[in-house]
């Protein structure tokens, strides 16, 4: 091959590689979870599956911690395209009303509930994802929520009288603590650490998950076993952007999903024993709440969401119709 012909051949070759390049997808998934944290295990999981199935055709890179920001904001950056993916829980119930459903206490009563949930329901949190310009790829979950503060330990309701306590941005976990007695005050996940180590929050609710891998045993004296909440996480898009990928990526992303709720299911379940006992090893005292007191006080919640959230009270029938199926 003559000089010119190898250079033409080198420069053909080059603007091949660029076009490879270029017409690569990388989709961004941000989430506020921590190392260490079940957020952080899911996303990771979720990106390793799909760029196993995706190859050369696009490429999932994750950013935990809120490097991306915190969830309000990646669900603004979501609507921008300037972020894929987010892992949102609690804050879609700011989203709109009906994700409120999972805002109520004790209505989910295990895993296996939340897929015969999924199972029946999907199709109406995925309406309201849809109106609001997002979609759901797949379902994940932050896990059962417990209360921590540097108060006293919460056995009833009554306890919570006057304690500060951080809750995420969403309507119905705010209304929840009033009506228990606490004081909520609402906040980013990234914030609270530095809130209870200064005093400004007293307490705060979460999964053990999210409690050990933020190192919140650190600063908190007192935990309560309570279960009060079990939240979904959802493996959440821009509808507009999703759309517009190709069928085959779309297709790998939401096998993956499926996958990952899988793994996370049950890395959560192995999470809940492990945690536990970090958390108790740190010197935090561990207590059992009452249960049923907590269930008693719930109940003009469940009251409320009936009456201002359109076919509330039908949402909470089924909801807890299919949670005594076999």
């Amino acid at each position: 091959m003559t000089r010119t012909g190898l250079l033409a051949t080198l420069a053909a070759t080059a603007l091949m590689a660029g076009q490879a390049v270029a017409a690569d997808i990388t989709l961004r998934f941000g989430h506020v979870g921590n190392p260490g944290s079940l957020f952080e295990a899911t996303v990771n999981h979720f990106a390793e599956c799909a760029n196993g199935k995706l190859g050369d055709a696009a490429e999932v890179q994750t950013f935990g911690a809120s490097q991306l920001g915190k969830d309000q904001e990646l669900l603004q950056k979501l609507k921008l395209g300037q972020v894929q993916f987010a892992l949102p829980s609690s804050v879609m119930s700011s989203v709109d009303d009906i994700f409120g459903i999972f805002e109520m206490p004790y209505i989910i009563k295990d895993r296996d509930h939340m897929r015969r949930v999924q199972a029946e329901m999907m199709d109406t949190f995925e309406a309201a994802a849809n109106a609001n310009g997002y979609t759901i790829v797949g379902l994940a979950e932050n896990g059962f929520r417990h209360i921590t503060n540097n108060v006293r330990p919460i056995t009833v309701p009554a306890d919570l009288e006057g304690v500060k306590l951080r809750t995420p941005n969403g309507a119905w976990r705010v209304k929840m603590f009033q009506q228990y007695g606490a004081n909520p005050t609402p906040m980013a996940f990234s914030d609270v650490f530095t809130a209870l180590q200064t005093g400004v929050i007293d307490g705060q609710e979460n999964p053990y998950a999210q409690i050990a891998s933020a190192k919140f045993q650190e600063v908190q004296k007192y935990l309560s076993i309570t279960g009060h909440v079990y939240t979904p996480a959802y493996i959440l898009a821009s509808k507009s952007h999703f759309d517009k990928l190709p069928d085959d990526v779309r297709a790998a992303l939401g096998e993956c999903a499926a996958e990952t709720q899988d793994f996370t299911y049950e890395k959560a379940a192995e999470l809940e024993v492990e945690l536990l006992q970090v958390i108790k090893d740190a010197g935090v005292e561990v207590n059992e709440a009452d249960k049923d007191a907590f269930i008693e006080a719930s109940k003009p919640i469940y009251d409320a969401f009936a009456a201002e959230v359109e076919g509330g009270g039908e949402m909470i029938e089924k909801v807890l119709g299919l949670g005594s199926a076999s």
